[in-house]
């Protein structure tokens, strides 16, 4: 599998299609295909990923999803590359956007919301694009996403103060953009500066020794299994292990709050509306132990979750998005229930942004969940229908 996911990662997008279309060709049998599962919510190289677009749809038909959806971090830029592997995979796509907007003015502003890092703060996701604003919208978040790199640099200033002692600097043009897709598109998040730190640092000071630096020297609290992982010498997945411990223990120390890069939840939704996508809030939920390894118990929306539905009803938000995965039992119950009430759209996606994640959610099959498949499909049929509407009114 790393071999074929080389051969789907490299190259100009051109390159990795005819690639993928070769390895296809190439099957003996095809993957075995499981309705019951779907995932609107993948993360490729376009925001940060181990897959382009076309290994994310490729990886997601080996795991025997009919389905994909691509959701990147203020960048819509992988879609079309999403879209046409598709095509020649035969998996059903759909395509989306996250970004974060400020609540401010509010009555959530000073609240944290659905973002650990920020209060006044939120993720949202545009679902079903149609694919006649794919070009606007990367245009609409081109600004955004330079700006984003602004507090980037500054982010990167303070990582560098943290390791000073040890020698290592690090640079933003030479060591952080060329793992990003930034120049064609992509964006560049806080998961590329501390995926470059853990790299260029455990080169500092030694695989070996990384678990042991980390709890002496910067004081953090590692898990059995953490040491295990980090101690692991043949770990393929070392990087990526060891950013999830960086993201959720060192973030709070380098991370400067997101301001003029955001849109206000009400600009968002303006935007929703002009180009037709599905504007969805993401539930996250309070977490306890987490369950990606990158977040640390927090508390989040739970306490208010009726004056969360009031205000993103107010803001013509009709959808709800969240991942079975990542919940206990009783805040599914009450996310569905809030959801049905008010007569909410309920849609799910696996983040996926790390090779160990599963592009498959088991709960889905549990029948407590099976509205969601359909809600895929009604998803994609809605955003076929409204390219279409938009093509026909172009013509």
């Amino acid at each position: 599998m790393q071999e074929i996911l080389q051969r789907i990662n490299n190259g100009a997008v051109r390159d990795r299609l005819t690639t993928l279309k070769k390895i296809i060709l190439s099957e003996k049998e095809p993957p075995v295909v499981l309705p019951q599962y779907a995932n609107n919510h993948i993360h490729t190289t376009y925001s940060f990923s181990p897959y382009s677009p076309t290994a994310a749809v490729y990886f997601a038909r080996q795991a025997g999803l009919e389905t994909a959806g691509i959701m990147d971090h203020d960048s819509i830029g992988g879609a079309e590359e999403f879209i046409a592997a598709g095509k020649i995979a035969g998996v059903a796509t759909t395509i989306g956007l996250e970004c974060r907007v400020s609540v401010e003015g509010t009555p959530l502003e000073g609240l944290t919301v659905n973002n650990p890092d920020q209060k006044s703060n939120a993720y949202m996701a545009l679902h079903g694009i149609p694919h006649t604003q794919i070009n606007y919208l990367q245009d609409v978040f081109a600004p955004l996403r330079e700006k984003r790199n602004s507090r980037n640099k500054k982010m990167l200033e303070k990582i560098n103060r943290l390791v000073s002692a040890y020698g290592l600097v690090l640079d933003f043009d030479k060591d952080v953009l060329p793992i990003s897709q930034y120049a064609v598109g992509g964006s560049v998040t806080e998961r590329h500066l501390l995926y470059v730190l853990g790299e260029k640092f455990s080169n500092v000071v030694g695989k070996h020794k990384i678990a042991a630096v980390l709890e002496h020297d910067f004081k953090i609290s590692l898990s059995k299994k953490q040491k295990e992982q980090l101690n692991d010498p043949q770990n393929p997945y070392f990087l990526y292990d060891l950013l999830g411990i960086l993201k959720s223990s060192l973030v709070e120390k380098i991370y400067i709050p997101a301001t003029d890069e955001c849109m206000h939840i009400s600009d968002l939704s303006c935007l929703a509306a002009k180009t037709g996508a599905l504007l969805c809030y993401s539930y996250l939920g309070d977490v306890g132990k987490s369950i990606t390894g990158d977040k640390k118990a927090q508390k989040f929306e739970d306490d208010y979750l009726d004056l969360l539905f009031d205000v993103i009803q107010e803001q013509k938000i009709n959808a709800v998005t969240y991942m079975p995965s990542r919940n206990t039992p009783e805040q599914l119950r009450q996310i569905q229930k809030m959801c049905r009430e008010r007569g909410i759209t309920e849609i799910s996606g696996e983040d996926i942004n790390s090779p160990r994640q599963k592009f498959v959610c088991e709960q889905l099959a549990e029948p407590q969940f099976t509205h969601l498949i359909d809600a895929t499909w009604n998803l994609i049929a809605r955003e076929k229908a409204e390219t279409q509407r938009q093509l026909n009114k172009i013509n």
